[in-house]
């Protein structure tokens, strides 16, 4: 019988923030293949992913309970315990597995979007802050940039056959959860139910991710 999605896990910021940022990072790199010679597009973007990942990054410590690192980052014993099939109790948020996963992709998106800040040669136009480094670090920060390109490529590769195995083998729509932010109660604890935060305090955050993004690009113009 189908499971009705009607148990509270993921609240509405992380939900926008997951799909923005899968539109952001797919406009950045359409930005730079099809975009003019200026990548103002592809800057943009950056500036944007950036600043989601800042919030993020607030939101992963003062946000809703699901949303939170500690509620999602397990040890490492934890997580191989899961790998090797001994704790494959429902979760709430995140199992280990997918907890490790959002925070390598996390960090990946952040080196990626502040290599980008510093970059030159082949993207032809310089990063906005390409004049506080050497151009020596400018090329080693040149070549991370698009280098992790296809480090996020492999991690989204791998997010997607994690959504396909937990639909085939465990009969759990991981997407629909994600549009509409409730799971089926097969698939989380008795009684569990994420404790939401309220939404001026995210759009706080946001508020403080978009000024700290501005004020570090544009911090030399006080100077």
């Amino acid at each position: 019988m189908k499971q009705t999605c009607d148990i509270p896990v993921w609240d509405l910021p992380t939900r926008l923030f997951h799909w923005l940022l899968v539109l952001l990072v797919a406009g950045a790199w359409l930005s730079y293949k099809f975009g003019d010679v200026t990548m103002t597009w592809h800057k943009w973007n950056g500036y944007a992913v950036l600043t989601l990942l800042l919030f993020r990054l607030l939101w992963g410590f003062i946000g809703s309970s699901t949303a939170r690192f500690g509620d999602f980052v397990k040890g490492p014993f934890t997580l191989l315990r899961y790998l090797r099939g001994g704790a494959r109790e429902p979760s709430l948020g995140h199992n280990p597995a997918g907890g490790w996963s959002v925070l390598a992709m996390l960090t990946v998106l952040i080196v990626q979007a502040v290599a980008g800040l510093f970059t030159s040669d082949d993207i032809l136009v310089s990063g906005p802050l390409n004049f506080l480094v050497s151009s020596d670090t400018a090329d080693t920060l040149s070549s991370i940039h698009r280098l992790g390109y296809y480090v996020l490529l492999g991690l989204v590769a791998l997010h997607l056959a994690a959504l396909v195995f937990h639909r085939l083998a465990h009969g759990e729509n991981l997407v629909r959860a994600m549009i509409t932010g409730n799971k089926g109660p097969a698939h989380v604890p008795p009684g569990a139910a994420a404790v939401l935060r309220p939404l001026w305090l995210a759009a706080l955050c946001l508020t403080l991710a978009a000024l700290a993004v501005w004020f570090g690009i544009n911090a030399w113009l006080f100077w």
